[in-house]
């Protein structure tokens, strides 16, 4: 549980450096046509998540991302090892 809770630690800060606070209506605004964040923008905050919490996540489940909710839920539910 504590190694959950530092994961979303170091996502909030990677998703403050991008603009994105997590409360409130933005954690379930669309990234395209609410925060209006171009796809190279997404693509560069899902690297930056990937590289700073040291997981991968799958291409498939990414497809059906479109809000900062979405991203923490597939992030909470990688598997630890990964």
């Amino acid at each position: 549980m504590n190694q959950q809770f530092t994961l979303l630690k170091k996502a909030i800060e990677v998703f403050h450096s991008y603009g994105i606070t997590l409360i409130g209506s933005q954690k379930n605004a669309d990234f395209i046509q609410q925060l209006h964040m171009d796809p190279v923008f997404i693509n560069g905050l899902i690297f930056e998540l990937e590289y700073q919490l040291q997981v991968i996540f799958q291409e498939e489940k990414l497809g059906m991302v479109h809000t900062p909710k979405d991203l923490i839920a597939l992030l909470v539910n990688i598997p630890q090892e990964n």
